[in-house]
């Protein structure tokens, strides 16, 4: 089969589009022939060295197709399911084919495209434990949200929105703009054009944020945290400008007791209970048309270094996706 297989860490250049064996599906796995696989910021880092990796390795954790074959113990799901996963540890998505812990499988109902599914499930789930359980949000809340048209961002925007909350959405340009206030943005900052913060203060007053979701990092984190209320919270779920720096524990006393948390989506997503409710719920949503899922563009696999490229050059918008 054709794959994507990293031989050495570095940029885009590294990802070269290469014939392996096929997978085979061992105890407790099942081989999906995929139709769609997802790019996530978190491939880039697995790719840099940021998050190490034993090498030679295939990039990519998300996926969704038809389930080809299964191992010894399999009874969740079986040949000619469709099914889509996200955030497996054995990576192996950037492939036609990849074997997957069928724990980590949810199935795709009728109504719901393998590429809005596949779309759904990493960058679907982190915008829905971070609004549903890191942050739970509701009424009269106040969320600040990073890069709010990008994947994650456009679908916690609209998570957000449903959960009653108000929305302060930063983006890079007027398009993007635009995309953020369709999701339901109540306030939208280009932050190519003004800095985030003294606009946010300017909209709401000095610490209006009950939450900053933020998915840059290094360039922004700081700021987040100057606009949260008295124990408020930061959530760092990305690193896109570089990862935060140590943090002094005196500067989350001195903000107002704030709280600061790094979560991942494996936390959120243990027990198999956990993953089939987010996907339940997300899948719900699409098919009676409360949430929108964008597929920002789509790319031949052998293309996925210039994905790779155009991901960091934040040029792109919603999810991408690689067609085998």
């Amino acid at each position: 089969m054709k794959a994507i297989r990293v031989g050495r860490t570095g940029g885009p250049e590294v990802l070269e589009f290469v014939d392996v064996p096929d997978p085979v599906p061992g105890p407790g796995e099942a081989l999906v022939r995929q139709t769609a696989i997802g790019i996530n910021y978190i491939d880039v880092y697995v790719r840099t060295g940021l998050y190490k990796r034993p090498l030679p390795f295939i990039d990519g954790r998300e996926g969704a197709g038809v389930v080809e074959a299964v191992g010894e113990g399999v009874t969740d799901v079986k040949p000619g399911d469709r099914v889509a996963y996200a955030a497996t540890p054995n990576l192996g998505g950037y492939a036609e084919k990849n074997a997957v812990p069928a724990r980590e499988l949810v199935l795709v109902p009728d109504g719901v495209d393998d590429r809005v599914a596949c779309a759904l499930m990493l960058q679907g789930m982190t915008a829905h434990y971070l609004a549903y359980d890191t942050f739970p949000l509701h009424a009269g809340h106040v969320a600040l949200v990073h890069a709010a048209a990008g994947g994650v961002g456009s679908l916690l925007v609209q998570l957000a929105k449903a959960r009653g909350a108000t929305v302060v959405a930063t983006v890079g340009t007027e398009d993007k703009a635009a995309l953020a206030r369709g999701y339901g943005a109540d306030h939208v900052i280009v932050y190519a054009e003004q800095d985030f913060a003294e606009a946010t203060r300017a909209l709401l007053g000095d610490h209006a944020v009950d939450v900053a979701y933020d998915s840059v990092g290094k360039d922004t984190w700081e700021r987040s945290l100057s606009l949260l209320r008295s124990r408020g919270m930061l959530v760092v779920y990305g690193n896109a400008s570089g990862p935060v720096p140590p943090v002094e524990p005196q500067k989350l006393a001195a903000g107002g007791s704030l709280f600061f948390t790094r979560p991942t989506i494996v936390d959120y997503i243990k027990t198999r209970e956990d993953l089939l409710r987010r996907a339940s719920d997300l899948f719900a949503a699409v098919r009676e048309g409360k949430l929108h899922a964008r597929i920002g563009a789509t790319y031949p696999l052998a293309d996925a270094a210039q994905a790779h490229r155009d991901l960091e050059a934040r040029k792109t918008t919603g999810k991408l996706i690689l067609v085998p």
